[in-house]
């Protein structure tokens, strides 16, 4: 994330915290070694979809409401819809504070991983970012939202 075009999006502070949720909810591999094994400094996936949905409230409304000014365009926004609907449907069903295996294990956790992959792809390859590099801790996140 330290090459995205910060001035580019008008509302950039709530795509980087989307970006990051995505990115984290895209990674198995990311996901097995932070969070299942419990390292300091990435959060849980509740925390991962708190980025995802607290500024832009994508739990109640489509991702188009922020076309322009979050999203580029209609693909970034039916991308973000389906990642957003996928991850939220297995919360609700798993529970908030559950464990991270408790995510895994759900049936729809590849599916929602799939589509957090498609929508992180989309948005790191519009800002210009490598979408293979690791997701960012929390410091550097907050570093990032903070730099301007």
């Amino acid at each position: 994330m330290n090459r995205m075009a910060h001035n580019d999006m008008p509302w950039w502070r709530w795509r980087t915290n989307v970006r990051s949720a995505l990115h984290m909810l895209s990674d198995p591999v990311f996901q097995q070694e932070r969070w299942a094994a419990g390292v300091p400094g990435y959060g849980d996936v509740t925390d991962a979809v708190y980025r995802l949905v607290e500024d832009t409230w994508l739990d109640n409304w489509s991702a188009e409401k922020y076309l322009g000014t979050v999203f580029r365009d209609a693909e970034e926004v039916a991308l973000v819809d389906a990642a957003v609907l996928r991850v939220l449907r297995i919360l609700h069903q798993v529970g908030a504070d559950a464990p991270a295996q408790a995510y895994f294990q759900h049936p729809g956790w590849p599916e929602a991983v799939q589509a957090a992959r498609a929508a992180h792809l989309r948005l790191a390859t519009a800002d210009g970012d490598d979408p293979e590099a690791p997701p960012p801790s929390l410091e550097q996140l907050s570093a990032a939202l903070h730099t301007f």
